[in-house]
Order: structure tokens, then C-alpha cells, then sequence
């Protein structure tokens, strides 16, 4: 699999990310110990948690898998910390709690020091300084090798990373993880051009609008995919408006021109959008995952990226656009 340097740093990273969210609540260890297997064996080395995931299962998870498939040291570990189980306080990004969180995950994983350590949401309670500070503190004192953000919009990661940058010796950001697919393209409006502009790197999530650009759901609602969990349901909906399905209806269609699948068409437009250095990809099982690895050999043409760009583009209004006319 084709490596990608992590926003201007020396990290090279798949351009495939292995994700882990379901790791420890839907799926067992031996699903997930053929996923990782079947990762590693085409050439993936991202893999992409949180402790938040099943309450910190995914990492404990991950940590009993490391070094049956593959060595330590060849694996780019990325997990995050900031979000909370607190119905008054969603997210925490103090210094303390930040720190805390970042050891309970070295114990989990059962290693020394992730290599990336992402921010998982900005949190207004606390002063933006405070939060990226302990970013600095954990990579001077080895627990993490590089540092990035997630969920931060526009002004926020403009911010962040100018703060990072205007004193020498504290730690640029190398990525910030959004969301983005062709049924999700908000970030386009501010959020990867600060990305751009910082020489930060995008981690995509949800690149296949989970779950809906497959097809899956173009005739109904299959009983064991995600738009059939009760608790999962609300995630995947959104995506099932008139405008989702136009969009869809789109992807089966150029899939269909190239002899694809409509998982390829969707994951190879997204992996290969200017900013981005890396789709995570979250699997139900191996032959899933198999089938979105399978992607690696397709480059879509010119005129299909146009044409799906076109049915899928989002509204800006102003200040996007040139008003000057008014």
C-alpha cells in the first residue's frame, strides 16, 4: 500500500487507516485479530482508536494484538483523548485530564508511546493554550510522537495551529481528523483550507457516510447493518435523504462504468481529495475490510471525479462567494 507523509513531518503513514470504533462492543477478539491481519498483510500501518471506544476496550483490544500480527514498531498507533461521559461536560481538554487520559491509554495499549495523539474535540471551558500545552508535554516527555486535533472547525484549528507555531520548540500539529465523504463535504468550506494552509495533514472519518455510499441501503435497510441498530440507527439516517440517494444513485452508476464497486468509487474519491492523506476505514468484519483495501488499484477518471464533485457539492454562501456584484 502507498505510503503518505503525515502533514509536513516525517511520519509516513498508509493512505489507508484501519478505524476501531466498534473494536470491544460489536466486535470480538478474533474478528478483529482477522482485520488486523488483513490490514497488515496489504501493506496498512495506521491504525486509529480513541479511549472512548467501548470505554477503552478498542485499545485494551489492540494492545492483545500487537506483536501476533505484526511488531510494534511497524504499526503507527493513533488514539485520542478529550471526550467525556458526562451529560453537562461533553468534552475535557485540561491539561490534567488531557495527561491523565493519555496514560491510562499507554497501559491499555500496553506500550510506551503512540505514535500520534489526537485531541478528540475542542473544549470552550478550557483556554486553547492549556489543551495544547499538554500536546508539548507529551511529546517531550516520549509518551507521544506527533500530535493533531479532531472535530475542531475552522476558527478553532486556525488557532490551534498558529499558537503551535508562533514560539519555537512547541509541537506543530501534523493532522486534524473531520469527517468527510461525498455525502459530507462541510469541511471544504473552512476547516481543510486551514488544514492546507497549516501544512497540517486531513485524517478522513466516515469516508463511505457510514455505511450509506456502499449501496447497502438503496432498497431498504439491511437487518444486520448499521441502520438497523437501535443504537446506531440516528448515526446513519441523516444520509438517507433525497439528496443522499442522489448522490448514491451516482457512485453505483460510475462504479458501474468502471467495473467497480460503489465502496471503491466512494473511498478512492475521498483518499485521493488535495489535503488528504488518509480515509479510516472501519470494517464489520475481515471480508469487508478486504473489499475496501481492494481500492488501492483504482484511480478514478478525471470526468467521473468531476461529475460526482458536481452532484455532490455543498452550498456555501457567503463570505465563499463574490459578492461584489450585489
Amino acid at each position: 500500500m502507498e505510503l503518505r507523509h503525515l502533514g509536513r513531518t516525517g511520519l509516513r503513514v498508509s493512505r489507508i487507516g484501519l478505524g476501531t470504533m466498534t473494536w470491544g462492543q460489536d466486535m470480538d477478539e478474533l474478528d478483529a485479530a482477522e482485520q488486523l491481519k488483513t490490514f497488515v498483510e496489504a501493506g496498512g500501518n495506521l491504525v486509529d482508536t480513541a479511549d472512548v471506544y467501548a470505554d477503552g476496550g478498542a485499545e485494551y483490544l489492540l494492545s492483545r494484538l500487537i506483536e501476533e500480527f505484526v511488531p510494534r514498531s511497524e504499526l503507527v498507533i493513533a488514539t485520542k483523548a478529550g471526550s467525556v461521559p458526562d451529560a453537562d461536560r461533553r468534552f475535557d481538554g485540561s491539561r490534567g485530564h488531557l495527561l491523565s487520559s493519555l496514560d491510562a491509554s499507554l497501559r491499555r495499549l500496553g506500550t510506551d508511546y503512540v505514535d500520534l495523539w489526537q485531541v478528540h474535540a475542542f473544549d470552550p471551558g478550557t483556554p486553547t493554550e492549556e489543551t495544547l500545552h499538554a500536546l508539548d508535554l507529551a511529546v517531550s516527555s516520549g509518551r507521544a510522537r506527533y500530535v493533531g486535533v479532531s472535530n475542531f472547525c475552522g476558527w478553532q484549528l486556525a488557532k490551534a495551529a498558529t499558537w503551535q507555531r508562533a514560539v519555537p520548540g512547541r509541537t506543530p500539529l501534523a493532522c486534524t481528523q473531520m469527517e468527510y465523504s461525498l455525502l459530507q463535504r462541510g469541511i471544504e468550506r473552512e476547516v481543510l483550507p486551514a488544514a492546507v494552509d497549516s501544512d497540517m495533514g486531513l485524517l478522513a472519518a466516515s469516508p463511505l457516510g457510514r455505511g450509506v455510499l456502499t449501496g447497502k441501503y438503496r432498497h431498504g435497510t439491511p437487518a444486520d447493518s448499521r441502520g438497523a441498530s437501535p443504537y446506531l440507527a440516528a448515526f446513519v439516517q441523516p444520509y438517507l435523504d433525497q439528496r443522499g440517494r442522489r448522490i448514491v444513485d451516482a457512485v453505483a452508476t460510475a462504479a458501474d462504468g468502471l467495473g467497480a464497486t460503489p465502496l471503491q468509487v466512494a473511498l478512492a474519491w475521498v483518499r485521493d481529495r488535495p489535503g488528504v492523506v488518509a480515509p479510516i476505514v472501519g470494517a464489520r468484519n475481515a471480508a469487508q475490510l478486504a473489499a475496501a483495501l481492494s481500492v488501492e488499484s483504482l484511480t478514478l477518471p478525471g470526468e467521473i471525479c468531476r461529475a460526482l464533485d458536481e452532484i455532490s457539492a455543498p452550498i456555501h454562501f457567503y463570505p465563499d462567494h463574490d459578492w461584489s456584484a450585489l
